[in-house]
């Protein structure tokens, strides 16, 4: 029997082939599914919901747009599809692909991204965190509202577990929350939310 190595695609030949696909994103050559379910897009939007009411209320001139691919400068086969992302609307004009297509190419134009964990978990603990914070985006949410996560990442027992990512000196100081518990963000200072809050029905 013979290993046949899965086909890896250019930046390019993704857009062209699963650009307006939102089940997809592409992760060093790799197409990955994101399986969205559901109570997956149910606690996607949820959250959007909550973040665009905190927006709104502070006069932020940002926005939440309902697709956007995230292409990474410094990956070359890269395009990542956050479950929410807010944009800073005055950064649009610096976005070379931005009048054509929703990519955003420059991580300063991003405020916060949040990824909804499903069961290639891996990605959202681990190379996203990496991505996100070369990337300097100052928020990054992870919200495992089923707790798939690893238990180096959720602790024993395995349970819903939101983290708020916060950027210092480069890196992520990550903060959890469980059921009750009141999350804080020091991008939306006003927000009044715990993962209660957002679950599915």
């Amino acid at each position: 029997m013979t290993y046949t190595p899965p086909k890896t695609l250019s930046f390019e030949e993704f857009i062209s082939e699963y650009g307006d696909n939102t089940r997809y994103e592409l992760i060093d050559g790799e197409l990955r599914d994101m399986e969205p379910t559901g109570p997956h897009e149910a606690v996607a939007g949820n959250i959007a919901g909550r973040i665009y009411v905190e927006i709104f209320h502070s006069r932020f001139n940002w926005i939440v747009p309902k697709t956007c691919l995230i292409k990474p400068p410094a990956a070359e086969a890269t395009a990542l599809r956050p479950d929410v992302i807010v944009l800073d609307q005055e950064k649009l004009s610096n976005e070379p692909l931005w009048q054509k297509e929703p990519i955003i190419c420059n991580g300063n134009t991003i405020k916060l991204v949040a990824e909804v964990v499903s069961t290639n978990w891996q990605d959202d603990y681990a190379r996203k965190v990496e991505e996100y914070a070369f990337l300097n985006i100052p928020e990054y949410w992870i919200v495992d509202f089923r707790g798939l996560g690893g238990l180096q990442f959720i602790g024993n027992p395995k349970q819903p577990t939101f983290t708020v990512c916060q950027l210092v000196n480069g890196v992520y100081e990550q903060h959890q929350y469980r059921l009750g518990d009141t999350i804080s963000s020091d991008l939306l200072p006003n927000l009044e939310m715990k993962l209660n809050d957002i679950m599915p029905i």
